[in-house]
């Protein structure tokens, strides 16, 4: 699957930085890629190892809101 969202709060490289890594972490996520300049988070990921609602709550996690 892929998916891209729209997240606040993203401001700088530690933004990032938080949020490629936390999001990459999970299983079955095989691709983070943050366009701070659009606030949006691409994510590739395998449907049947994680979800997007967990993907949106792990960037929340971060201190980041999902729009």
């Amino acid at each position: 699957m892929n998916e891209t969202v729209k997240v606040q709060g993203m401001s700088c490289g530690h933004c990032v930085k938080a949020v490629e890594t936390s999001v990459g972490e999970l299983q079955g996520v095989s691709s983070v890629k943050v366009d701070l300049g659009a606030g949006e988070v691409a994510v590739e990921y395998d449907n049947s190892k994680t979800s997007l609602d967990e993907i949106q709550e792990t960037i929340e996690d971060q201190g980041y809101e999902v729009v």
